[in-house]
Formats: structure tokens, C-alpha cells, sequence
């Protein structure tokens, strides 16, 4: 049996025909970008989102980066993040020619809570939370300290589509939530597309003028603006995806829960769930001591993992400015040398599942 660590195609045959009749309907209307898809997406996203606004983006890098730029975080200026991310996060501050200031994880993969005071300066303007593989950080935790210090909050949830922290969905804590829909993501257009969310009116009426090259009136440009517009192809695909967002998150928690029950003798260490928080499963990521090892017996008996992430952002060579080095941050570092993420997607059956278990069990270090 081979099972690939994730598949998209299911996904979309669940909901075939509203997916294609969505698209025939975008295509015959004439109207392709910034048009009443995208409008309809962005109240119904921040109706469930229970936020006041939303602003389809063409990334979810882009929404980090418009999300710090509308926080008039610049050149100077220290943005706290937990240093086991994926680039992006990183990226979304350093191209606002902020500087990153990293804190190490939890035993939960979120930020250690309990050290961002820690990496507070007189430079520091905000903390960027980020609610990796799906679950929700402590968001009191952070909300108590960006008061204490004045500091903003925005929300990565690029991976985390209506996971809750004590019941709120996360995004909504903080001043902006900012969200991917990368077609692996839980909630995936069918190519790039982002967005943010928001209580604040000012910031989501600039957000718009600042996606449209700074144009809120065509030909008028009032800011330097980018082109990071969402195409009514990809809203009106991620409406039908906000339809069965709840159906979604149900299917990959008893996945989840079929791994932890499965797997509890196995030879790897399972993620955990923080009490208060839930996981809406993007990635189902354990670690494991030799896991080249692990990952070529997988990978013999058919079974396909990923590495999220095998390099930290500040060992990448697209930090070197940033001078740092091997053993700065070592729960980070130890974490990037011991993740795999197993099979977890959408339509995936219980004779996947099980055979996954089965050969999980069967290792032998």
C-alpha cells in the first residue's frame, strides 16, 4: 500500500460538483478580480471568524507583511516570534526592515510563554504569535504581556483555520490575525491566496488600499502598495471550502485521535494539546530520536512523511545577516532535528490509518 503524507484530490472530490459549478459561474460572469466573490468571502470568513472585518489577500505572506506594515512596525523597530516557524513568519517582519527576535518553543510546539518577557526591549513594538501545525498558542499568556508593555499582537494562522483557545478562535486576540490558503492548508484555495482579519476599521480600510498598489480609487494612489489582490477564482473556491470548514476540522481529529490511541507504545514522542487549546490538526507531527531512520522504514513500506521544518529560520542562509549560530537556540534546534510529520489530509480512510499504525508499531530503533 502506498499512502502519500498528504493528497489534495480527495479533498476536492468530496465537494466536486460545488467546486466546478463554482468555477463555471466565476468564469462565465466576466468579472475576475476584486469583485463580488471576494466581497462575499470576506463577510462570510469574518462572520465565522466572529471579527469585524476581513481582507482577501493574494498570500498568506503577503497578509503577514501587511499586517506588520499596518502596525507602522519599520526599520529600527524588534518584532518578537518563536524561532521554530516557517520562514514566512520571519519574512512577513524582516521585509518591513524590522528585525525578528526569536523565543524558544514549548513542549506544545507554540512559543514558551514564559520567555517573551525575557526578549522584550525598548525596541520591541509587537509580538507575532504563531499557532503551529493547528494549534491554538496561550493566547491569555501573550495578551497579558503585550498589555503590561504596550505592545501589539498579530497572529500567524496560517495553519490553523478555526482552532480556539477557551473557545475564540485564534486570530481574533490579538490587533490582526493573518491567515494562509495554501492549497495544503486545512481551508486551501487551488493556488496562493491569503487574508487578514480584524477589529480595527482603519487598518482593513488601508489593508484594501495598500493590496491594490495603494489605489483605493483606480489610477488615484495614495501610499506605495502592492499587488496582492485575491481572484475571484480562488474566493469564490475558499466559500465552498468555509462551508465545510466544520466537517473538515471533525474528520482530521479522529484522525488524530486514532493516531494517539494507536500509537501510544509506539518508539516516538506524540504531540500534546495544551489544556484550553485545540488542535484543528493541520500537520500531525511527532519526534523521534534517529529519524533518518525512521523516515526510510517509513518510506520502504509505502509511506510518505514530511519534515516541518528541518532548517530554524535563524540558521537559514537567508538569515546570515542576522549572525547567529548553532546552539543559540537549542530546544529549537533539537525540535528541527527530531519532527516528522505523518500522513493527515482530508478523505484519508480508516484502512490508510491503520496500515500507517501498523508499520509504526512494527519499527524497531
Amino acid at each position: 500500500m502506498e499512502v502519500k503524507c498528504n493528497r489534495l484530490d480527495r479533498g476536492f472530490q468530496l465537494y466536486r460538483q460545488e467546486f466546478e459549478q463554482k468555477a463555471i459561474e466565476v468564469l462565465r460572469s466576466g468579472w475576475y478580480v476584486l469583485g463580488r466573490e471576494l466581497e462575499s468571502f470576506e463577510e462570510e470568513f469574518a462572520q465565522y471568524m466572529e471579527s469585524s472585518f476581513c481582507v482577501g489577500v493574494a498570500s498568506g505572506l503577503d497578509a503577514l507583511r501587511i499586517a506588520v506594515y499596518l502596525l507602522g512596525i519599520q526599520t529600527g523597530d524588534e518584532v518578537i516570534v518563536q524561532a521554530n516557524t516557517y520562514i514566512a513568519s520571519v519574512m512577513g517582519i524582516t521585509l518591513n526592515g524590522a528585525t525578528p527576535v526569536f523565543v524558544e518553543p514549548d513542549i506544545y510546539n507554540n512559543i514558551d510563554t514564559a520567555q517573551i518577557e525575557n526578549a522584550i526591549s525598548s525596541k520591541t513594538k509587537a509580538i507575532m504569535v504563531v499557532h503551529l501545525y493547528g494549534q491554538a498558542a496561550d493566547m491569555d499568556a501573550v495578551m497579558h504581556i503585550a498589555q503590561k508593555y504596550n505592545l501589539k499582537v498579530i497572529e500567524d494562522c496560517a495553519q490553523a483555520h478555526g482552532a480556539e483557545w477557551n473557545g475564540k478562535k485564534v486570530g481574533t486576540f490579538g490587533d490582526i490575525g493573518c491567515f494562509s490558503f495554501y492549497p495544503t492548508k486545512n481551508m486551501g484555495a487551488f493556488g496562493d491566496a491569503g487574508a487578514i482579519v480584524t477589529n480595527n476599521e482603519v487598518y482593513a480600510k488601508t489593508a484594501k488600499i495598500y493590496r491594490n498598489y495603494g489605489s483605493e480609487k483606480k489610477y488615484y494612489n495614495e501610499i506605495v502598495g502592492l499587488n496582492s489582490r485575491m481572484d475571484e477564482i480562488q474566493a469564490g473556491m475558499l466559500r465552498i471550502r468555509l462551508r465545510h470548514i466544520n466537517e473538515t476540522i471533525e474528520e482530521r481529529n479522529k484522525i488524530a485521535e486514532r493516531y494517539m490511541k494507536g500509537l501510544k507504545d509506539a518508539k516516538l514522542e506524540l504531540p500534546m494539546v495544551k489544556e484550553g487549546a485545540t488542535s484543528v490538526w493541520h500537520q500531525f507531527v511527532v519526534k523521534v530520536n534517529q529519524r533518518e531512520k525512521f523516515m526510510n522504514f517509513l518510506d520502504a513500506n509505502g509511506i510518505q512523511t514530511l519534515i516541518h521544518y528541518p532548517i530554524p529560520p535563524h540558521l537559514s542562509k537567508a538569515y546570515q545577516s542576522l549572525n547567529m549560530h548553532i546552539g543559540d537556540l537549542p530546544i529549537t534546534e533539537d525540535y528541527a532535528r527530531r519532527v516528522v510529520s505523518l500522513p493527515i489530509y482530508t478523505g484519508m480512510n480508516e484502512e490508510e490509518i491503520n496500515y500507517v499504525v501498523e508499520k509504526i508499531l512494527s519499527y524497531k530503533e
